[in-house]
């Protein structure tokens, strides 16, 4: 008996156990935004701060840099004066910059004026922002080409945090490059 108990183990353990060639893809904040690259900018309807109905219908044909924030984000706060340096960089060469966020209407508002937060400023609900699946976090910043389709996305941006450098240059170029397109 004891041998026919050796016998299968042997069997069992005589399998080869084969390597996987590819190398596991973990999900994370950066492979959640290479998968974006190429991918159709999800439809979406809001508000603007001066509650008028605004869609993605608005972007077409726009090189588009948006940002994902709210009111009570630190880091989304602390990454708006370098924000509001591409508005001022960018702003006047046919690129338009979009800040989604879950406040009300009235709330952005109020926190625009406060804060001097450059970007055209319109509000979604949590839901349609989770809907759209293209932040990973707050804050999120995904740049749109004209023809519709993401090129870019990250998280923070910020050319002195040396943490975010790197990723804000390459998506500066991006953005450079989109308005050669």
């Amino acid at each position: 008996m004891m041998k026919i108990y050796l016998l299968i183990l042997l069997n069992i353990f005589s399998f080869t156990v084969v390597a996987q060639d590819v190398p596991v893809k973990w999900a994370t904040q950066e492979t959640f935004f290479e998968d974006l690259k190429g991918k159709d900018l999800p439809s979406f309807k809001g508000l603007t701060i001066n509650k008028k109905r605004f869609s993605n219908i608005n972007l077409k044909n726009q090189l588009v840099v948006i940002n994902f924030w709210f009111e009570k984000c630190p880091p989304c706060i602390a990454e708006m004066p370098e924000l509001n340096q591409l508005v001022d960089k960018y702003g006047k060469m046919a690129v338009r910059f979009i800040g989604i966020t879950h406040d009300s209407p009235a709330s952005a508002k109020q926190f625009q004026k406060r804060n001097g937060y450059k970007y055209e400023i319109v509000s979604l609900s949590k839901d349609a922002i989770r809907k759209l699946n293209i932040n990973h976090g707050f804050p999120s910043n995904v740049l749109v080409g004209k023809d519709g389709k993401i090129i870019y996305a990250t998280a923070n941006i910020s050319f002195s945090d040396p943490q975010f450098k790197a990723k804000s240059t390459l998506f500066e170029e991006k953005l450079k490059a989109g308005l050669n397109d």
